[in-house]
């Protein structure tokens, strides 16, 4: 009698399952259209470089909705004078791992000189522009948003390059995947370096059309004498509220440990563990910068309970374990098993990825193994976290035990200061 109460209750789930599958889908929203600087340079048939030769700065992101390249449009429209192209960190074609590039040789579709730019101090862009007989200076690449992530800074360089050489440069201008909001301390004079070269916010909610603006009223007159003739096709339909998953646009990996728009969402935080010598950030899995831990013998379970227990918003975190397979900037946990968290952000618009990490590593500092990241090259400031937060502040706050909230509240006041000097040059 049991059984058969068994069989037709399950036969009246069924009945009732069938008949709500039966119900009209809701259909998901679809993202709004939001055209690129390229996607409109292409609808205008590249009338504002006609007439110049022409050097991009590109790499495997600066494609267009069909996942053209600029340099392959370009080339193939014989509406423009393209005389070069410029490789940042990873190579112009993307086959490089983090702080490696593909050198300077002929690429293959084009037949163009592709110059290693990876790191070019000023000087050395402007022998590579003059080399190459640049007239026009064209950047398209996809940023993350974040300060320590290095193409905003080959913008800068380059841009600073062009103005003391008299050259145009222009910014197709692309959405910024983790919105338009600035979270996050300001780098100071003292720790500047590849991974931070001004003085701007470390999560800056500018696109680099809103930089480049930014970089030429507030850097170039003082370091190139003069500012740059900028011109920046902007978006069209993008607002800043809007994060990638709101678009259309093509995500393309901008380099090989960010594969997809949520690593970006992760990274302004997690990317600080760089910093930590004991804790890895995921490299070669495939959910790098969502993935944190250390050795298993060293880190455990506590840690996600811990944080999940501090109610943070818009994430949770879930126990995690992984082997990463790059040595990255942990040779140690090299193919080694490591216990930790996975950051799942379950609501983006509450989620501050930079407050996450500061939680994240308060918490991994209880345990013994935790070590900062020193580097023996620089003696005078060894703490690879200083240069990623701008300033020793962090890194001795929590040191000393400082809580969430005494480390956050330090850097209200230049959060603020920063806004407001940064309001002028936004487009969205």
């Amino acid at each position: 009698m049991l059984r058969r109460n068994l069989i037709t209750g399950t036969a009246a789930a069924g009945a009732l399952g069938a008949t709500a599958l039966a119900l009209p889908a809701q259909a998901a929203p679809k993202p709004r259209r939001v055209q690129t600087g390229l996607d409109r340079l292409v609808a205008d048939r590249f009338a504002t470089l006609t007439g110049q030769k022409v050097g991009v700065v590109s790499n495997p992101t600066g494609v267009d909705a069909d996942y053209r390249h600029l340099v392959d449009l370009i080339h193939e429209s014989g509406r423009v004078n393209l005389v070069a192209a410029f490789g940042p960190e990873h190579g112009f074609r993307g086959s490089a791992q983090a702080g490696g590039s593909e050198g300077t040789g002929i690429d293959a579709r084009t037949g163009i000189t592709v110059y290693d730019a990876y790191g070019a101090s000023q000087a050395k862009w402007e022998e590579l522009m003059t080399r190459a007989g640049v007239e026009t200076v064209v950047f398209d690449i996809q940023d993350v948003g974040v300060r320590f992530y290095t193409y905003i800074w080959t913008m800068y360089t380059s841009m600073v390059a062009a103005a003391r050489l008299g050259l145009r440069y222009v910014v197709l201008d692309r959405p910024n995947p983790i919105g338009g909001r600035a979270y996050g301390p300001m780098m100071t004079p003292e720790f500047t370096s590849g991974v931070g070269l001004k003085e701007i916010i470390q999560q800056h909610g500018m696109t680099v059309g809103e930089l480049a603006r930014f970089f030429n009223a507030e850097f170039l007159p003082a370091e190139a004498g003069r500012q740059v003739e900028l011109e920046v096709v902007a978006c069209k339909h993008w607002k800043r509220d809007m994060f990638a998953a709101d678009t259309d646009v093509p995500w393309v990996m901008p380099s090989p440990n960010m594969p997809t728009p949520d690593t970006a969402l992760t990274y302004p935080g997690t990317g600080l563990f760089e910093g930590v010598a004991s804790i890895s950030e995921g490299r070669g899995t495939t959910r790098p910068f969502e993935l944190v831990g250390g050795l298993a013998t060293d880190f455990d379970y506590h840690w996600s309970d811990r944080l999940n227990a501090r109610d943070l918003p818009g994430v949770r975190f879930r126990e995690a374990y992984f082997v990463p397979t790059i040595a990255g900037h942990h040779p140690p946990l090299l193919n080694k098993l490591c216990a930790g968290v996975e950051v799942k952000v379950t609501d983006r618009a509450a989620y501050d990825p930079i407050r996450t990490a500061v939680a994240m590593l308060v918490e991994a500092r209880k345990y013994p193994a935790f070590a900062w990241r020193a580097d023996s090259y620089d003696p005078v400031r060894p703490y690879w976290v200083d240069k990623l937060t701008g300033s020793s502040r962090l890194r001795t706050m929590i040191d000393a035990g400082a809580d969430v909230d005494d480390v956050v509240g330090a850097w209200s006041q230049e959060l603020a200061d920063f806004e407001r000097r940064r309001r002028p040059y936004l487009l969205y």
